[in-house]
Order: structure tokens, then sequence, then C-alpha cells
């Protein structure tokens, strides 16, 4: 579902803020299933941004659009408590 106060300016802000920190990362893979990995996002880019999994071994996709957080299919938040 689409919250009715977020843009995808405010998502690029958000973004921004945590550019070169330790993130979790949620993914929504459909059918109840989800990943959430810990990584460092890295590169903030106009349509896309990337992050690095702290785990190199992993096999997933690494680079997201700002409309999949807008569409619930990513989450991030930051790591440090």
């Amino acid at each position: 579902m689409i919250k009715v106060n977020v843009t995808i300016s405010s998502i690029k802000r958000a973004v921004e803020n945590l550019r070169g920190k330790d993130v979790i990362v949620k993914l929504n893979l459909g059918r109840n299933k989800y990943v959430t990995f810990p990584a460092t996002l890295n590169g903030v880019y106009p349509s896309l941004f990337t992050v690095s999994p702290a785990d190199k071994n992993f096999l997933g996709k690494t680079a997201y659009s700002y409309s999949e957080i807008l569409c619930g299919r990513v989450k991030i938040q930051s790591a440090a408590k």
C-alpha cells in the first residue's frame, strides 16, 4: 500500500542522509517471503541507489530504485542504535 504523505523526493532525501552508513535492508520477495541483510549504502544516484552487503557471498540484487521503497518492496533502516 502506498503511504499518503511519502513522495519520491522525500525518499531520495532520506536515502541521501544514509549514504556511507551501515543499514539493514529488508526485501519483500512476494508470497510472504522476506530477505533481511546488513549492508552499507554506498551509491546514491538520480534514479536508484546501491548497497554493498556485509556478506561477500550474497548473490541477490544490490541496486534498487526509489519507487521500490515507495511501493513497500524494499525497506531500509539505519543499523546504528
